[in-house]
């Protein structure tokens, strides 16, 4: 009986009804979709940043070097260290920097930059490299000549060209193109050997560069972790970036917090106008079945019943649109497809239940109908 007196309910205000629904289910699928964003918006904005370059720099410390009253060196074994600690998904490249001659005799001084050449392109996937852009660290005769640097020399794919410093040559041939929108426009980058071997600087490097994958928190962690295991080194993060993630995740989830907040209160709003009216609407219904006998809880519970259909298929249907609408703002925002988490779902049930409960309050205004008013048609 009580299963059949829902089933009449349920069809007897469908208007109101299904602008309650829609209601349920347009805020279901905002909140959904935020909920699952800001589960993943972690892991995406760490992709984003990881785009910009490296995040964590190992040099000699900055006391050290003025000590010394040169730019200080550190050995290249520091990167074996690096590499034992077996941090999972990070990208190291040492660099040595030197001034060298391009072109014939006398040619022009160009920035050389002695890396990995390999893993450079790796830490810097936002380089658009015109050419060749797949050199392995032990290809000693090619190289990549930044945009500005090729302009001036006349220099393109293909093209040779010899470098010379302190009495060293080396004749390389361009394998690409490098357009960074920097200062790498004005540099050569060969691989390390080469640039050791003009500078008679066997074994050393200025500094290593570390792409580390993961949040500030994370990457903060790790750079405590190497300072520990490299104590004569600086291991320090870059603030430009990692700063920058930080202040830009937590504005981002303020904002989807903030917006979440307002979607359920505008949704309950509207649930609430929609469940005064059907109030109104059911008062001859409630004196009916009082006056049969009905108590008061009875018909608490039928009302209770009703607007617990409406939460659930409400929630449930949001999470499946908020699903959809999280795949669409991760292919806007962050260019790659958000997964769907199932967690989402019964938090965002259980948040348009409460919501679909606290709109039915004026239902409890049906308590107070007295059955001989309606009767008499009062």
């Amino acid at each position: 009986m009580f299963k059949r007196l829902l089933f009449h309910l349920l069809r007897g205000n469908r208007i109101r009804l299904v602008v309650a629904l829609v209601a349920l289910t347009s805020g279901g699928a905002v909140i959904s979709a935020l909920l699952n964003l800001d589960l993943d918006i972690n892991h995406k904005l760490s992709q984003e940043f990881r785009s910009l370059g490296a995040n964590l720099v190992v040099s000699v410390p900055q006391i050290a070097a003025s000590a010394a009253g040169t730019s200080a060196l550190l050995d290249e074994s520091a990167l074996q260290t690096i590499a034992q600690t077996q941090l999972p998904g990070f990208v190291a490249s040492p660099y040595l920097y030197i001034v060298a001659r391009a072109g014939s005799n006398p040619g022009q001084s160009v920035v050389v930059a002695g890396t990995w050449l390999d893993a450079v392109t790796q830490i810097e996937p936002s380089w658009k490299i015109t050419g060749n852009s797949s050199l392995s660290r032990d290809d000693l005769a090619h190289c990549f000549v930044g945009r500005n640097a090729s302009r001036s020399l006349k220099l393109s794919p293909g093209s040779s060209f010899a470098l010379s410093y302190q009495g060293h040559a080396a004749n390389l041939t361009v394998a690409g193109i490098v357009d960074a929108g920097g200062s790498e426009d004005s540099q050569i980058f060969v691989n390390l050997p080469v640039a050791q071997q003009l500078a008679s600087l066997d074994g050393k490097v200025q500094l290593i560069q570390l792409s580390v994958p993961g949040s500030t928190e994370q990457i903060h962690t790790v750079s405590a972790h190497l300072q520990s295991t490299l104590p004569m080194l600086e291991v320090k993060p870059i603030p430009q970036i990692t700063d920058a993630e930080g202040q830009l995740l937590s504005h981002i989830r303020f904002l989807i917090f903030s917006t979440g907040l307002l979607i359920l209160v505008l949704t309950a709003l509207c649930v609430l106008a929609t469940m005064a009216a059907l109030a109104m609407e059911r008062r001859k219904d409630v004196g009916l079945m009082k006056a049969l006998g009905g108590s008061i809880r009875r018909v608490v519970r039928l009302f209770l019943a009703e607007v617990g259909v409406l939460g659930s298929i409400g929630g449930i249907a949001g999470y499946a649109l908020g699903m959809a609408l999280s795949i669409w703002m991760g292919h806007r925002v962050f260019g790659a497809s958000i997964s769907p988490r199932w967690e989402v779902l019964p938090v965002t049930v259980i948040l348009m239940l409460f919501i679909a409960l606290a709109g039915a309050l004026p239902l409890r205004l049906l308590g107070n109908v007295r059955p001989a008013v309606i009767l008499r048609g009062e």
